[in-house]
Order: structure tokens, then sequence, then C-alpha cells
């Protein structure tokens, strides 16, 4: 949902991409910062820690930001790259695991919805993959990709209701599998 308004967001995130190229700093760098601070969102989820929903929320929303960071750099500067490609999406997955792995050990939310919520989650990520290699494009099919998984987790966190975000999360991430198997399936040319 959150990549159709990247038409509209485009100038925004231009300026963006171009206030951090001229640091000279490679979409690469970016793609780790952006790990790194998921990665430090989902130590303070699973410390459990008093008020460790607020900063790790905050962490992941950082986090976030500078997943979108990476590859603004990466078109401003004209280095897109397979292996930039590759490299975020493996970290998008590493962190997001980790997110919810953090989650799982601060005990925030009943373990089966964790489970449920993650597995559903790389589902969605493998629809993708799987479409991408027959030559389907499925970016912005789906309600819940995985910006706006991340979103639900962050924003409803910190207001302190992180069990229903991780059940909004199994549920859009469920919707999203479900769109995007029926999209494949009828684009699968025989």
């Amino acid at each position: 949902m959150l990549n159709n308004l990247r038409g509209t967001l485009q100038p925004i995130l231009e300026k963006i991409g171009k206030a951090f190229a001229s640091t000279g700093l490679s979409p690469n760098f970016w793609t780790v910062v952006g790990l790194l601070f998921a990665l430090a969102s989902a130590v303070v989820y699973g410390m459990g820690i008093e008020f460790g929903l607020i900063i790790g929320g905050i962490l992941l929303l950082v986090s976030g930001f500078f997943d979108m960071v990476d590859g603004q750099v990466a078109r401003v500067t004209g280095k897109t790259s397979k292996k930039g490609s590759y490299l975020d999406s493996m970290f998008d997955k590493i962190a997001e695991v980790a997110i919810f792995l953090g989650l799982l050990i601060g005990g925030y939310a009943e373990p089966y919805l964790v489970m449920l919520a993650i597995t559903l989650s790389l589902l969605v990520s493998y629809a993708r993959a799987k479409s991408d290699a027959l030559n389907i494009n499925l970016q912005g099919i789906g309600i819940g990709e995985r910006a706006e998984r991340l979103l639900v987790i962050a924003i409803i966190g910190i207001i302190g209701y992180i069990e229903p975000a991780v059940m909004i999360v199994a549920v859009i991430a469920g919707i999203t599998l479900i769109q995007r198997m029926i999209s494949t399936a009828k684009n699968i040319k025989e």
C-alpha cells in the first residue's frame, strides 16, 4: 500500500536521497545502518525493559527510514545493482525476524501469535520472490507489505498495544499472502 504512495512522495524522497548521497556513502552503507537500527530495536524489545516498547518502536521507525534512504541514494547516484538489491532484501528479512524474536523473548505477545505473524510475513516475502522468478511483478500488491507490517508494530507498540499489533500483522500478512497468490496465479503464462 505504501508503495502506491511512492509516486506522490517522489519529489520529497528524491531530496532525501540527494541529501544522503551528498555524504559520499554508498547505498549499501545505508542498508547496513538500517539493519543496525532494526537489530538495536530487537535487542530493546528482547530485554523487556521499562519503556522498551517506546524505545524499540522509535528505533524501528528509524530503521524504516534508513531502509527507504538506501534505495533513494542508489537511484539518485545511479548505483542500483543486483548485489545491493540482494543485500537489501536479505537484511530486510533478517531485521524482520529479529524484531519478532525480540518481541517473543521480551514476552510482549503470546508465542503462537508471534510465530504466526512471522511465518505469514515470511510467506508474503516468499510469494513475491517466487513471482519475481516467474517474471511477475507483485510490488504494491497486498495490504500488508513489509513497511506496513513494521509500521503497525512500531506505532501501535509505542502506544502500548503490542499484542494487538502482532495480531493485526498476522491478519494483514495472511490477506496479503492470499492476494499475492491469486495475482500470481492469474498472471502465470503457461
